[in-house]
């Protein structure tokens, strides 16, 4: 399917900034970026639009279904494109790479837990937070918790 198909698929009209945002969001090595990285590599790219333009085709395609928003602690908050698959997060605290990852355990385990306290789980995101393995190489620490 085309960008043109997604945003039509998706409910949206087809314009400029909203292709440019998608494409890169679809090319980019980078699967999950802030709304100011998505604006950095468009201006990198020689594209002509501003932040606020970004962060309004973010949550136009956040609420269309196209991407997800991943909000961290101390207000960061990422996007990515959604691709229908659950998956969880776990975030490095000092240089803020992100990495995906599904286990199975901890899956049936929120489950028991639900049903143990009475839910019917709809839905259930889980961030960890911790240094990755670069940061504890160069001698990073966690910031202070605030």
């Amino acid at each position: 399917m085309t960008q043109d198909e997604d945003l039509r698929e998706a409910g949206l009209k087809v314009t400029a900034p909203r292709l440019k945002i998608l494409r890169l969001l679809e090319s980019s090595p980078q699967r999950h970026m802030s709304a100011e990285d998505v604006y950095r590599a468009l201006i990198e790219a020689g594209e002509e639009l501003n932040l606020a333009t970004v962060y309004r085709v973010l949550t136009q395609f956040e609420a269309a279904g196209l991407v997800s928003r991943l909000h961290f602690e101390g207000g960061h908050s990422s996007f990515e494109l959604d691709s229908g698959e659950h998956h969880d997060h776990i975030l490095c605290v000092s240089c803020g790479r992100v990495d995906e990852f599904v286990d199975e355990v901890i899956e049936a385990h929120q489950m028991k837990i639900a049903q143990r306290l009475g839910y019917q789980m709809t839905d259930h995101s889980l961030y960890i937070y911790g240094l990755c393995d670069r940061c504890r190489k160069e001698g990073r620490t966690a910031p202070p918790h605030a």
